[in-house]
């Protein structure tokens, strides 16, 4: 079925040449949502024809409106409010749409395959730490814009770069080397990952510590800081791990390992998956060779002291370190390799979206410019989704001082208040105990992802744990709540012989059609958040239509109307509107539950 922009963008062209004599050009015809204070369904700005009218806005509104009610079957009504036309589409448009939609598996998905390939990277820790609650929402931003682009048509791979060498992993070593006694993740009963975490804390307070000595000896903080024991021990340890020294590699696979496991672990519970991992480890080197590539081809060049440069001056940045002195690797070293790695490893990629923090911003342009330098056309596209970091009330987290709030603990809080709250409300008689178990936790970590999904990613944001759970406003467990109210409507309908259905004669009241034309807005947003990146317009969009369902439920009786087509309709309607917030639930990666 054709859109109502589309048949009314040309119906528009229409008016205009029969009217003014003249063909107005595409950017001059400006649709848009009318105003919930107006009546109508779509508003057409008369401005920018005003020209080809040679009348006043309010004139022209009227003519073009009398044109379309007389020519296009779509448009049953219209008033003009100054230079606004504001169109009420016919009932026959609206019912054409809930039968189109009702018919399709997932309204508003495009085909599968029909837009290009592009990958999605996310999460990239760190492995001499677990993950947290920043993790959290770069995991659940990455995949959530995964799924949507997925939903847009696009074929998506999902990747994460995993951060495994740097002088960061060897402060773990270090600590538990000196300090561990062979301590494991079976003898410690912690995760894997935790327990790397709790010697890298170790070792800044060890590093603190000797700092602080060695002031007291008379050392300036600078020196201190340079000339501290521990951190000497992992900077030589740094250098074995580059030249391969057998024992430091053993010693670094053994620990990674241990990371791994645990990793998988909470990335299980956060409903987070992969297509292919990369490691820095290995990607390095490809980015080591491709700047001695580039060195050769006269991108980069090396200063006197052997240290390799690129000169950015020309695209309005700076001078750039890519290759240090002694010939190790820099950060944009690894960055480059596993661009490079991924384009050649997938031919028909168009581009890479990085989901990164805000800092980062100045190194992804410096990283996608020398892409392009090295030859790479497509890393022109490639984008930088940037996202504001997670704040508590009581402020910043900091992982080397184990102050910040663990992803795995969150996730327990939140399913075992999601818990508190279901057994306070009494609503679970007659569920088994596992069955239990799962809802809580659909409702916990639905929370926690909807609330971190909703704020525009570019935001800085507060993470509220209590208000992300309450049942009330603009919240995961509340729309959950409207979803299993759909559901529970159409059981009983099923129970009764009452099916949905969409009768050509019946009459739709006001109510009926603020709701479809609610419906009827969900590709335009998802084809929106898929161009701008961003997951809370899907939510927002979602909060929006549960808020249009809850009132509509309230005023309008659905299995008590007593006209079988109306019944019928609002049925239809009813489960039209569970489907759209499923989906689009489902593409903020939240998993909706059967009941509550």
């Amino acid at each position: 079925m054709k859109s109502l922009d589309s048949i009314l963008s040309a119906a528009v062209v229409d008016a205009a040449k029969d009217l003014f004599g003249a063909e107005p050009e595409a950017q001059h015809i400006q649709l848009q949502k009318t105003r919930k204070d107006f009546e109508g369904d779509v508003t057409l700005v008369v401005f920018p024809l005003v020209r080809l009218a040679k009348t006043s806005p309010e004139k022209a509104g009227t003519m073009i409106g009398e044109w379309l009610v007389a020519n296009t079957p779509e448009v049953e009504g219209f008033n003009v409010v100054k230079g606004f036309l504001n169109l009420v589409v016919s009932e026959a448009y609206w019912k054409g749409f809930l039968k189109d939609a009702f018919a399709q598996e997932h309204f508003g998905y495009a085909p599968k395959g029909s837009r290009g390939q592009v990958m999605v990277e996310y999460s990239s820790p760190n492995t001499n730490k677990p993950l947290h609650l920043g993790h959290l929402r770069n995991n659940f931003l990455g995949y959530s814009v995964a799924k949507i682009l997925e939903a847009n048509g696009h074929d998506v791979v999902k990747v994460q770069i995993i951060n495994d060498r740097g002088i960061h992993i060897c402060k773990s070593m270090v600590a538990w080397e000196k300090f561990g006694e062979g301590e494991t993740p079976e003898s410690s009963g912690l995760k894997g990952d935790k327990l790397v975490g709790k010697y890298y804390v170790m070792f800044d307070q060890h590093y603190k510590q000797e700092i602080k000595d060695l002031i007291e000896q008379g050392k300036s903080e600078e020196e201190a800081k340079a000339e501290a024991p521990i951190l000497l021990e992992a900077q030589e340890m740094l250098r074995k791990w580059e030249q391969k020294d057998p024992e430091v590699t053993a010693l670094w696979e053994k620990m990674n390992s241990w990371v791994y496991s645990g990793f998988d672990v909470t990335y299980h519970e956060m409903g987070v998956s992969f297509d292919k991992l990369y490691y820095e480890s290995n990607t390095y080197l490809t980015g080591k060779d491709e700047v001695m590539r580039g060195v050769e081809e006269g991108f980069f060049y090396k200063r006197d002291d052997g240290s390799v440069w690129v000169d950015l001056t020309d695209d309005g940045l700076d001078e750039k370190l890519v290759l240090r002195k002694d010939g190790t690797a820099v950060y944009m070293t690894q960055d480059i390799g596993t661009a490079i790695l991924r384009f050649n490893e997938f031919p028909e990629l168009k581009y890479q979206i990085y989901t990164v923090g805000n800092e980062q911003e100045y190194h992804f342009k410096v990283l996608f410019l020398i892409l392009g330098k090295l030859g790479f056309e497509n890393a022109k596209d490639n984008f930088h989704l940037s996202y504001g970091m997670v704040e508590l009330p009581e402020g910043k987290m900091k992982s080397r001082e184990g102050t910040v709030v663990d992803a795995d603990d969150l996730l327990a809080e939140m399913a075992a208040t999601a818990q508190e709250i279901a057994e306070e409300q009494g609503k679970l008689d007659g569920i088994s105990e596992e069955e239990r178990a799962g809802l809580y936790k659909k409702i916990g970590y639905g929370a926690l992802k909807y609330y971190l999904l909703k704020v525009d990613p570019k935001k800085k944001m507060m993470f509220d744990p209590k208000e992300s759970i309450d049942f009330f406003g603009n919240t995961g467990p509340f729309i959950q709540f409207n979803y299993v109210r759909t559901l529970a409507l159409l059981r009983k309908a099923a129970e009764a012989g009452i099916s949905a259905s969409i009768a050509d004669d019946v009459e739709i009241a006001s109510a009926e059609r603020a709701l479809i034309r609610k419906i009827y807005e969900f590709p335009g947003v998802l084809e929106d958040a898929a161009k701008s990146y961003d997951p809370s317009q899907i939510a927002n969009y979602v909060y929006d239509l549960v808020k249009e369902y809850s009132s509509f439920y309230q005023t309008s009786p659905i299995l008590k109307e007593e006209n079988d087509d109306l019944r019928s309709l609002r049925l239809a309607i009813s489960q039209q509107t569970g489907e759209v917030i499923r989906d689009g639930m489902n593409l903020l990666g939240v998993d909706m539950p059967e009941r509550m």
